[in-house]
């Protein structure tokens, strides 16, 4: 793998990351290293699911995306009022 693949994975797992937590509404305590490594996650699984699945590319970025949305969700559950 060359570094720029490395560097534009990065800078895909940051903006996933970043999306989900901007649709997740909700406090969400994570930090910026959590936040690149939940985008990491979904952006890898959603590349593999859109892959597999043979998507367009924006399908297989709206599936990166969710998937990043659910992975940011038990911090939001976990954190909310109990009120």
């Amino acid at each position: 793998m060359q570094i720029d693949g490395i560097i534009s994975g990065l800078f895909a797992a940051v903006v996933v990351g970043v999306v989900a937590r901007l649709l997740v509404r909700g406090y969400q305590p994570i930090g910026c290293l959590l936040t690149l490594l939940i985008g990491l996650v979904g952006a890898a699984a959603g590349a593999w699911i859109g892959n597999a699945f043979d998507l367009a590319w924006f399908l297989t970025f709206a599936v990166q995306i969710l998937i990043g949305a659910l992975l940011v969700l038990p911090f939001t559950v976990a954190t909310r009022d109990r009120f």
